[in-house]
């Protein structure tokens, strides 16, 4: 697909891959996950997952390591210095930690550990849309705004690693340096068109398998379900952590929820289960006092993240 650069159009997609091929364009407006070889977790009737034995009840490979340290959340070095809250705990923590990380869909969410031009590293989670690219906040990918001398523009390299577990990588790691994002988050940080994407070199999505994304109308979402699960930097390194709640509310670009989360979780899917199938809705991204929220999958965003998957 051709870059397209026209700065009128804040979904105009932007990207640091030196070449990439044209495509047609996608016209649906659902496209569904795919298992891969990972084995799946039955979600609840209620439309969550099955996680832990407290709550709501909501719903290997040679393995090799990842470092046991605490890093900064990604968002801090975009907005370390702004008036902006990120991802946030409401009152009573109620997460719960993913154990099973080898299965599907956990397996399809990945830790991110980034290094950014300056050679800071950060933390963030991403989710696989296809078998080489994963979905995550533009903040995680391209930084704006630091005030940090040689640290803005496109992350330096990114360590993916899917269905991690503290040290344990279960599907192991590959590096990332090619990436995408939009006008709208690359000229001026603007919340409501921070999402991007992850090229990899290989197709570990056929692997650890990848959800499906969709446009649904507020009649369709209000109301609903929604699941996030990611990385968050204030439990120990690199474990997952799963919560569930209702929509709060909509509007055209942002979904808000009332789910805990907390810095590192950036990136992370918002997806709702339907006839289990894990379908994201939204990128998380941000908080609030209180409640948090993402990048809603509008039109305009899946015909993006369509035209992005490879």
């Amino acid at each position: 697909m051709p870059d397209r650069t026209d700065r009128d159009d804040p979904h105009a997609p932007v990207t640091n891959v030196v070449r990439t091929q044209d495509s047609t364009v996608q016209t649906r407006l659902a496209v569904p996950p795919v298992l891969g070889s990972a084995r799946p977790v039955d979600p609840t009737d209620a439309g969550a997952e099955a996680v832990g034995d407290s709550g709501l009840r909501l719903e290997a490979a040679v393995e090799t390591t990842a470092p046991d340290v605490h890093l900064p959340d990604i968002g801090a070095a975009s907005f370390g210095g702004a008036d902006v809250q990120l991802e946030t705990v409401h009152g009573s923590d109620d997460r719960r930690q993913v154990q099973e990380t080898a299965r599907y869909p956990w397996s399809a969410t990945a830790s991110l550990l980034i290094t950014t031009r300056d050679g800071a590293q950060w933390i963030g989670t991403g989710w696989f849309v296809s078998p080489r690219t994963l979905v995550t906040a533009g903040h995680c990918v391209y930084i704006t705004g630091s005030g940090v001398p040689g640290r803005d523009g496109w992350v330096l390299s990114m360590q993916v690693l899917p269905g991690r577990n503290g040290t344990s990588l279960p599907f192991g790691a590959v590096t990332a340096s090619q990436f995408w994002t939009v006008r709208g988050w690359v000229d001026g940080g603007d919340e409501n068109y921070d999402y991007g994407a992850i090229v990899l070199p290989s197709p570990l999505g056929e692997t650890v398998g990848t959800y499906g994304f969709a446009v649904l109308p507020d009649d369709e979402l209000a109301g609903r379900v929604l699941n996030v699960a990611g990385y968050p930097g204030d439990q120990p390194p690199g474990t997952l952590w799963y919560g569930s709640r209702t929509v709060a509310a909509l509007g055209p670009s942002k979904v808000h929820y009332d789910i805990d989360t907390a810095g590192g979780q950036s990136g992370a899917a918002v997806y709702v289960i339907e006839d289990g199938k894990r379908l994201g809705v939204a990128v998380h991204a941000y908080g609030g006092p209180t409640t948090n929220s993402g990048t809603r999958i509008s039109p305009e965003v899946f015909r993006n993240l369509s035209d992005w998957q490879v």
